[in-house]
């Protein structure tokens, strides 16, 4: 380095680093065709939930003022994907029903993103009976069945989209913290970390500054697919008649499309559409999710 040449401080060192670990991540990504595909899906299902009110008139939802009639094929009327019981169009339901689906996906994995880590952090790095419990509390999570813990929990709280957000969330944390937890298990065994107890450093600074920077990439990729899940117990709890039922959501579709007997009468356009979002949007996540833990994670990144 030349005399004239300032010096970087620590913090600019640091930030470069960071940069540069973000650009080596990109550049990885971009050579996984199926993460970029699922990449493009979810950018376009983000753009239609975040443009709603441009590509359909909010008012197409409600009942008192739709024009079509029962259950059109598409194509007729003018609809191009067909109408539903009270004559709304489905292309509508299904713009607007995006915003719904996506939004108690993403805001109940963080939720489970938060409890899991920090449980998982807490579980692993400390010892005695207070770890524990906390293990003991993750494994009775994982044995009892997701759907039918979260239809107990939908059924006491209530029908609202806040409360299927909560449940999603508090029941879907414990995978999440057995990822972490044999992950801080692991790093709190390397050198840095034992050089800095040695130094003098507590247990939070330890935790903060060396722990968690360094499992936050694996936490990172499981949120992609975290949210997949998430988006599916949202469509499974709204089709069993535990979502909101002032929202329109593709689960809540697929409930009005079963109870009037669409599958028997023929309307495949209720059905189809909701069923096949679902699916597109879980297949964009996987994807992601899936890149982005073959970059994360060193036993995987050779296959």
């Amino acid at each position: 380095m030349s005399a004239s040449t300032p010096a970087l401080t620590p913090r600019q060192v640091t930030r470069r680093r960071r940069a540069d670990a973000v650009r080596r991540s990109w550049a990885s990504f971009r050579s996984h065709r199926s993460g970029l595909f699922g990449l493009a899906l979810l950018t376009f299902f983000l753009l239609v939930a975040l443009l709603a009110p441009l590509l359909a008139d909010g008012e197409g939802l409600e009942v008192t003022k739709a024009t079509g009639g029962v259950l059109e094929s598409p194509g007729s009327g003018g609809y191009v994907l067909g109408t539903d019981e009270n004559g709304r169009s489905i292309v509508t339901l299904l713009i607007w029903g995006s915003r719904i689906s996506l939004f108690v996906g993403l805001l109940a994995t963080v939720i489970s993103m938060v409890i899991g880590t920090l449980v998982g952090l807490m579980s692993g790095f400390f010892e005695g009976w207070p770890a524990r419990i906390l293990y003991r509390v993750t494994e009775w999570f994982l044995v009892i069945p997701f759907i039918p813990l979260a239809i107990v929990l939908a059924t006491v709280l209530g029908r609202s989209l806040i409360n299927i957000v909560i449940v999603i969330g508090i029941t879907g944390w414990a995978s999440t913290a057995m990822l972490i937890r044999s992950q801080t298990l692991s790093i709190k065994e390397r050198p840095y970390v034992e050089r800095a107890r040695v130094l003098g450093a507590g247990r939070w600074h330890q935790m903060s500054r060396h722990v968690l920077p360094n499992v936050m990439p694996m936490v990172f990729a499981n949120t992609t697919l975290t949210v997949a899940l998430a988006i599916l117990a949202e469509t499974t709890l709204s089709f069993l008649g535990l979502g909101d039922p002032t929202r329109v959501s593709w689960g809540s579709m697929l409930e009005d499309a079963f109870d009037v007997g669409a599958m028997t009468t023929g309307a495949w356009w209720y059905i189809v559409p909701p069923g096949v979002c679902v699916v597109l949007v879980v297949l964009a996540f996987t994807l992601v999710g899936q890149a982005l833990e073959e970059i994360f994670n060193p036993r995987l990144r050779g296959r």
